[in-house]
Order: C-alpha cells, then structure tokens, then sequence
C-alpha cells in the first residue's frame, strides 16, 4: 500500500513508525470507550449506544485530521467537557440530554465557521511563544498526573458533590504495593528500558507487557465467554435526537458560550503542545495546517451531536504517539481506523487496563517538560504568566483553565509596565472574554 499522500519521507518518517506510533496513541485513548459512556449514561442515555456513538465521532474527527490537516493527532470527545455535558447542564440545570445534545451540534457548527473564516488561527498566533513553551510544559505535567491517577499511583480523593463540583483532598500517595501502581511501574521500567535502546514501540510495547503481567492480579480481564468479537450496539436510542424548542433562551447561550470557551482553549492549547512536542511549529511558532486542525474538532463536534455524544476535541494522549516517531496524518489514519475495528473488537480493548497505559502518559509528560528550558524566566512579566500556565494545568485538571490563568497575568503585567504596545488586540479581546466567563459562572 501506498502512503505518499502523507508525504512519508518528506516527514523523515516510514509506514511502519506511522504506523505503530497510531497504535500507542490509541491504546492511550482508549479508555474514553468506557469512560464516556459511563458519564453519559448518569443522563439516562443508553450506555451500548454510547459506546457505538463516542467510536464513530472520534473516528469522524480523526479522519479529518489525518486526510485534511495531515497531523499525528487524534481526536474524540473530551474528558471535563462529557462532564459539563451530564452534571452541569443535565444534573444541575435540569435541562434533557437532548437538549444538550443540541447544544453540541450548535457548538460545532459555530466552530466549522469559526474555522473557515481563520478566527481560531488568529487566535493561536496571537499567543507569545513563551506561554506557547509554558502550554507544553503545563499540559505535560496534566499528562503524568492523569496517568499517575489512573494507576493509583497517587490518589486525587476527589468526588462529586453536585453541580459538577468536587470535594476531598488534593493529592496523596497511593498505595504502592497495590496491583495498578506495581503493573504501572513495570510498564514504566520496560518502555524506559526500550526507550534507551532506541525502540519504536517502546510504550507500546510497555502498554502490552504491562496489561500481561495485569493477568494474575486480577486488573486484566480476559473475555469470559472466550468471544473477541461482537457486533457494534446501535445507536437509534441517541441519534438524531435534538431539541430546538428552547435554543434562544440565557441559558442556552450561557451553555453555548461556556462550550465555545473551554473547547476553544483546550484544543487550542492541546495543538500547540503536540505540534512543539513534534517539532512542527515554525520558526514564528505556529502551527502547521493550523485551520485544517481546527476543522477536525469542529466537523468532529458537528458529528457528536447528530450521533449522540458530548464535545469532540484534540486528546493530549495523542502526545504518546508523537514521542513514537509519529509525524503525519497517517498516524491518525491509524488511530481513526483503531477506532472503528474496535466497535467490533470492543472484548480485546476492554481487556486493557487503566493502568497499563499510564506508563505511556507518564513518560511523555517527562519528555514534554524539555519545552520548559525555552521559557526566557529572567524577564518576570514573561515568567509568572509561564509558571501560571504551566501549574494551573494540573492544579485545575484543566487545559483551558491554565491557559486563561496564563494569559490574563500576561495582558495585566504587560499593561501595568506600560509594555501595553506588546499585547496584540486579540489577545485583549480574549482576556475580556475570560474576565466576563469567570463573573456569569
């Protein structure tokens, strides 16, 4: 089979790198599978569906990325952003799935245009390259905690208390000595190894030896029935199930524009992470095929909404591909094509677990902390807003909060030293915006 429309050796890259670095970023995507449906369905959506329907949208926005913007980069409904979908507007407003489901699709219409006309891309190149650099670095140490978490190598003791909210302790140490935290540390040790040895599958390889030694403690589940095939639940109970009657209302557009907010930034910053990661960005630092990128969330959260499924976004586990020698669209191919054969062979990727693919995530929050030496820290109306982007992304668990917290402390110390001439218009445009997203919250 022929790849040259991925421009392969252009890439200095090959079929087979491409290839299996598509496999490493999915076997880390994986997980939203299970974990999106099992959010979704508190809404009373159907979890079979959900499950059908969260494969296909991810599948749709990853084509796109990978025929239309030619990036290593996959695309699926977005953790933080399912959750606003069932705590906030279904738990808390009181309003139907449905009609968030509307909501969605009206998101990603706005975000097609929004696309076409390059608003998005203005915004990116208007953000200076040291909070770009800060991003890398802020969504990195994002990465390592949600693996850390996922293997309970530490524990969050966080819960929901209503409203989306949660209560607990921040941070504390897990148990070690328990089954996640010692098959996480032996797919951490086999990738490291493998790694200095210069192998391509190295957190692949470490996801699979992993989630073999999961047999005897019980965290790897074989299928019972003995089956590794199934056909794919349908998605009639959730598709095509908007409700228009009550888009013009506040809150509608208090949703809309909350949506239109976190998934702006969190793609946003999630591109200019992976693509420095990459070494993609251009001298100016900006994205390549920034508005083919854009496009492919969008047309993806178009597509979430028609099938039944929350907001489509750019995956930062798209980071443990990239570190696999992933370079072009033929990465994403993979991983779109990873993600529909999964519809039929949902047995063999149930069998991995949680913490099998937290070696992956925590090696690449290592390997995304280097950007942090290209942030000019003698300069402290440079530094505080970098320092802020970089520890509000695990402090708030969000990519889009640490990029508001960043960029709002630039705009202030830059006016309040009269380097107001620094800022560009959109980027006073923005911090207006999160000033008035932060007072209707």
């Amino acid at each position: 089979m022929r790849f040259s429309y991925f421009r392969l050796s252009e890439n200095n890259t090959t079929a087979k790198k491409e290839v299996l670095a598509g496999l490493t970023t999915f076997s880390t995507m994986a997980y939203i599978l299970a974990v999106n449906p099992g959010i979704l369905s508190r809404t009373g959506m159907d979890f079979s569906a959900l499950i059908t329907a969260t494969a296909l949208a991810a599948a749709i926005g990853t084509l796109v990325m990978a025929f239309y913007a030619n990036l290593p980069i996959g695309v699926a409904p977005g953790m933080g952003l399912n959750a606003f979908f069932a705590y906030t507007i279904v738990s808390s407003m009181g309003y139907s799935w449905q009609f968030a489901l509307t909501a969605v699709f009206l998101e990603g219409v706005i975000f097609i245009f929004l696309s076409l006309f390059r608003i998005r891309e203005a915004i990116i190149l208007s953000i200076p390259h040291n909070l770009k650099h800060a991003i890398s670095v802020g969504i990195g140490l994002l990465i390592a905690l949600i693996g850390m978490a996922n293997a309970g190598i530490i524990e969050t003791g966080m819960h929901h208390v209503g409203d989306g909210k949660l209560d607990g302790v921040i941070l504390k140490m897990g148990n070690i000595t328990s089954a996640g935290p010692l098959i996480a540390l032996t797919g951490l040790v086999v990738s490291g190894v493998l790694l200095y040895r210069q192998v391509n599958a190295a957190l692949l390889i470490g996801i699979l030896a992993a989630t073999v030694v999961g047999i005897p403690f019980g965290l790897t589940h074989l299928p019972e029935n003995g089956h590794l095939m199934s056909l794919p639940p349908s998605i009639a109970p959730i598709a095509f199930k908007l409700e228009f009657d009550k888009i013009f209302s506040l809150d509608m557009l208090l949703i809309l524009f909350t949506l239109l907010m976190v998934n702006l930034f969190d793609t946003v910053g999630t591109l200019i992470g992976l693509c420095n990661k990459a070494g993609l960005l251009d001298a100016n630092g900006r994205i390549p095929r920034a508005k083919q990128a854009l496009m492919a969330d969008a047309v993806g959260t178009t597509a979430a909404g028609l099938l039944g499924t929350s907001v489509v976004t750019a995956y930062v586990e798209s980071a443990s591909g990239i570190t696999a020698g992933g370079k072009t669209g033929l990465t994403a191919l993979t991983v779109a094509v990873m993600f529909l054969l999964s519809l039929f062979f949902a047995p063999i990727f149930a069998m991995i677990p949680a913490a099998a693919t937290a070696p992956a995530l925590i090696i690449v929050g290592m390997l995304m902390m280097g950007a942090v030496t290209k942030i000019d820290f003698h300069d402290v109306t440079e530094a505080i807003p970098a320092f802020l982007a970089i520890v509000m992304m695990p402090y708030s668990y969000s990519i889009a909060e640490g990029i508001v917290f960043g960029m709002l402390s630039y705009v202030l110390l830059k006016v309040l030293t009269g380097q107001y001439k620094t800022i560009s218009p959109i980027m006073y445009v923005l911090s207006i915006l999160f000033i008035i997203t932060f007072l209707v919250k």
